[in-house]
């Protein structure tokens, strides 16, 4: 008999799946070594994260930040991209399901697919004369 999991109802929720997922995307073989790289401080950005995602999915107002800029220095591709998003829905798949785990879903695809695509337009822009 298959344990039903829970929709993600809280912080704690959040905190579980940010904890959970940036431990993979830490050790992952493809986009651990550009986390690693660019998180100096894992205990300052964490809480960053937890804040973002509630502000997203509780409509708590505590996360301040410009997310994107962050990334335009990183050497992230498209398969960077793809592989963030395997590991986000795993990890998700693993821990939730219900509606709200359907909404995270949906906003980590959109952010992500954002992303990819400014930071391809930036680089392109970048490159002509």
């Amino acid at each position: 008999m298959e344990v039903q999991k829970k929709d993600i109802t809280d912080i704690k929720d959040i905190e579980q799946f940010v904890n959970t997922f940036y431990g993979k995307a830490r050790e992952d073989e493809l986009i651990g070594p550009i986390f690693n790289n660019a998180v100096k401080d894992w205990s300052h950005h964490l809480p960053a994260m937890y804040k973002f995602w509630s502000q997203l999915l509780l409509g708590t107002m505590d996360y301040t930040g410009s997310p994107f800029a962050k990334h335009i220095p990183l050497p992230i591709e498209k398969q960077h991209f793809d592989r963030w998003i395997q590991l986000f829905y795993t990890t998700l798949d693993e821990l939730f399901e219900g509606p709200k785990a359907a909404e995270t879903k949906d906003r980590a695809y959109a952010i992500a697919a954002t992303f990819e695509y400014k930071l391809r337009t930036i680089r392109k822009l970048a490159s002509q004369p």
